[in-house]
């Protein structure tokens, strides 16, 4: 992959509240035609993190460079909108920029909902409202796209295929991919780097290397290297794989020799 000028660069970020450290000296960066996946437990940062790098959450110190003009499709983790409000797809997709119907139905046809169009967004299933959410930043033909867990809220045969759908995006628009995901017998196959993070950064790198890290063992325990494993091959298929994985009360270790406790977290894929 050629080197190019990164699409968005966190070096260093702390970010406090209420007295409490939420992130602690986090660097993170995203280049073109490259997918980064955030992992961690609950009350980690990762949301913080992206909000941070985003300038929607102040940081204490560090540094964020964006590419000049950067353009940049989020899909936060939660949109709330109320029950009572009719709202359709296609009403939706035109909040944020007047588009013609064409360039919606196009949007929507290329994450597989263009016949929800007119439907009202309160009948979605989780799995159709994440696709719009992803049509809604696809059209803006973004650079860099930036999705907080992206297929929450779905089945596991839904997970795989919004997977798919995600690194079909990257692969056709060559855009950067920032990740946060707790799908952990998922999120390695398509990522070029890793990061996992409480509170600091307890390691990070190419998927093959951050599964054999102690950090991560220590972090995620046995259960989450066995739901793991599997997508460690360079294959084009999924292989099955338990739908879901526990996190044990584990201690993880930075280099820095900084440690990060939490409590179990229990997730159905």
């Amino acid at each position: 992959m050629t080197q190019t000028e990164p699409l968005l660069v966190g070096t260093d970020i702390t970010v406090k509240a209420d007295g409490k450290t939420l992130l602690n000296n986090v660097s993170v960066s995203v280049s073109e035609n490259e997918i980064v996946t955030i992992i961690g437990p609950n009350g980690g940062g990762k949301t913080t993190l992206l909000k941070s790098l985003l300038g929607l959450m102040p940081i204490a110190s560090g540094s964020v460079k964006r590419k000049k003009h950067l353009n940049l499709g989020y899909v936060p983790q939660k949109l709330v909108i109320d029950r009572t409000l009719p709202l359709t797809v296609k009403r939706l997709m035109q909040l944020t920029g007047s588009y013609k119907t064409s360039q919606i139905e196009a949007a929507l046809n290329e994450t597989g909902v263009a016949h929800k169009i007119g439907d009202n967004i309160h009948s979605l299933s989780g799995g159709e409202m994440q696709r719009v959410l992803l049509a809604r930043a696809i059209i803006r033909k973004p650079e860099l796209m930036v999705l907080d867990e992206p297929v929450q809220g779905v089945d596991y045969l839904g997970e795989i295929a919004l997977y798919q759908l995600i690194e079909t995006i990257r692969n056709k628009y060559q855009c950067g991919i920032l990740l946060v995901s707790h799908d952990l017998h998922m999120v390695m196959r398509a990522s070029n780097r890793v990061i996992c993070l409480n509170t600091h950064v307890c390691c990070s790198g190419q998927p093959t290397d951050v599964e054999q890290s102690p950090d991560y063992q220590r972090l995620f325990g046995s259960r989450g290297l066995q739901t793991m494993a599997p997508y460690g091959h360079r294959h084009g298929h999924f292989h099955d794989t338990p739908p879901d994985y526990e996190m044990g009360d584990h201690t993880c270790e930075a280099d820095h020799h900084h440690h990060c406790d939490h409590e179990g977290h229990n997730h159905a894929g």
